[in-house]
């Protein structure tokens, strides 16, 4: 009966200690996987920006750099509201960059401050000749809303979350989904700072001392339990 008694208790800490060490390797090669990416994407933003004509092949060029053809829309543009640029609250201007018949991908022209005048909207027309623009892609992320808000249907209409259906919707346009940032060097935009892309290794390796130090503490509450539990026989 007393071998039972340890024994037990010392395979389900053994189980215990293993499936930590795992979590932690784990979280180890989740840091390699994110290295290998940022490595990846850092060469390609250094290499010149290619024309992408294909819309099917924006979707596979998240973080990339990229030159697109077509023209703005100037009379279809949306505010996205509750934004926050060093300290400022405002807004991002979103331009649909028209790309062929009723295809369209969401430019973001940069940020715009309210200055405390929420009425008023400074200009934001951009004129609808052909151009090339360089862009880079991210993918969009729909922002949580606490309520639903009734989105007023004159352009530029307000928003508050990345909704592309219903945007698509508004706009009469089919729109890509991905959501391309203006070159802080074009023309025909505001203020732009865009974050590089940062694959969260620190934070992987964060998480793999953690479970590695949860180990350690658990094999050295263990070890200690055995040595008394020796001592007592």
């Amino acid at each position: 009966m007393t071998k039972r008694t340890i024994f037990i208790p010392a395979v389900l800490i053994f189980l215990s200690i293993y499936g930590l060490v795992s979590l932690g390797f784990w979280q180890l090669e989740r840091a390699d996987e994110k290295r290998a990416i940022e490595h990846e994407i850092g060469l390609v933003q250094q290499s010149p920006a290619q024309l992408i004509t294909n819309v099917d092949e924006l979707l596979n060029k998240e973080h990339y750099q990229v030159l697109l053809e077509g023209h703005y829309d100037t009379n279809k543009q949306f505010i996205y509201d509750n934004q926050i640029v060093k300290g400022n609250a405002g807004y991002y201007v979103l331009t649909p960059f028209v790309l062929s018949d009723k295809v369209a991908i969401l430019v973001n022209r940069g940020f715009v401050p309210w200055h405390g005048k929420r009425e008023q909207l400074p200009d934001i027309k951009v004129n609808d000749l052909p151009r090339v623009v360089k862009v880079g892609l991210i993918k969009p992320v729909e922002r949580i809303k606490l309520k639903q808000q009734p989105v007023k249907l004159d352009f530029p209409i307000l928003i508050q979350s990345l909704n592309l259906d219903q945007l698509s919707t508004l706009s009469n346009y089919q729109i890509v989904a991905m959501l391309a940032r203006l070159d802080v060097k074009a023309s025909d935009g505001f203020f732009r700072q865009w974050q590089p892309f940062y694959g969260s290794v620190d934070k992987h390796l964060g998480y793999a001392l953690q479970w590695f130090l949860m180990a350690l503490v658990l094999g050295i509450i263990a070890l200690r339990l055995w040595i008394k539990k020796m001592n007592l026989n």
